[in-house]
């Protein structure tokens, strides 16, 4: 039997996980439907787009199915989609009930507050890794009756990696709302930061000195290695969920010690 508040958190979250899921299906299958139609004319495109967008989009090539998926569904609105499924669902754990006023009637579980807070990340965690899944499962049909020239495993690979940069993001956005109890602060630090790193990653493919950068960006760790063509990088996929799991620990302790607002 499942704990009761994590079935309580799913219970509460099942619409927006349904529209989160739908949304996320129609997004992947849309854009890879246009294939057949795309890969005739990707030479043209591929010409008309300055190299340098191209690179700061993550964008190797768009001539390619390793690249059409790419400049699809892994460089920005699917990563984008996901990482907003993941704050606004950790956003719902603990910085929601508190600015509602229900939070008190949650901690009346017989759990500690370590446990509250772990059973509704746990439940949270297991939601946006369910979302994050959803182009991989459609992607594993979409792909071979396509035609697309690539491998299984390298997109499993690619859609690991969006899980991971999910993951990594939910314990950011759950560790600001254990701290703040706002769920506007989640939902500003969690989108600031991805914001500044992903720039910080394209920036680091189009400017000479600032390579560095890109060891600052989850979104390296999750495509920088071009899984789409090189396939598994487990090291780099390593770090992100090492981040998430210290950053939803943290999470757990900071709300195990703050004053809560009921």
């Amino acid at each position: 039997m499942l704990p009761a508040l994590v079935r309580k958190t799913w219970a509460d979250d099942r619409r927006a996980l349904l529209g989160w899921a739908v949304g996320i299906a129609v997004f992947t299958a849309g854009y890879t439907s246009f294939y057949r139609d795309f890969a005739g004319v990707s030479q043209l495109k591929q010409d008309a787009l300055p190299k340098d967008m191209l690179d700061f989009l993550g964008v190797a090539d768009l001539t390619s199915a390793a690249g059409f998926l790419q400049a699809t569904v892994f460089s920005l609105l699917g990563p984008l989609l996901v990482l907003m499924c993941a704050a606004t669902l950790a956003a719902r754990t603990i910085a929601g009930p508190e600015e509602d006023g229900g939070l008190e009637l949650l901690l009346t579980v017989p759990v500690t507050r370590q446990a509250f807070a772990a059973q509704r990340l746990t439940a949270t965690a297991v939601s946006v890794l369910g979302v994050a899944a959803v182009p991989w499962l459609l992607l594993l049909a979409i792909v071979p009756s396509s035609g697309m020239d690539v491998a299984l495993s390298d997109v499993s690979a690619a859609c690991f990696g969006l899980a991971a940069l999910a993951w990594c993001f939910t314990g950011i956005a759950f560790l600001a709302g254990a701290a703040s109890g706002r769920r506007g602060t989640v939902l500003a630090v969690t989108g600031a930061l991805a914001v500044a790193t992903y720039i910080a990653n394209a920036l680091s493919g189009v400017i000479d000195g600032l390579a560095w950068l890109r060891y600052l960006s989850p979104f390296h760790y999750a495509f920088g290695t071009d899984p789409l063509h090189t396939g598994w990088h487990l090291p780099e996929l390593a770090v992100l969920v090492v981040t998430g799991a210290l950053t939803a620990a943290a999470g757990v302790l900071c709300f195990d010690r703050r004053d809560v607002g009921v």
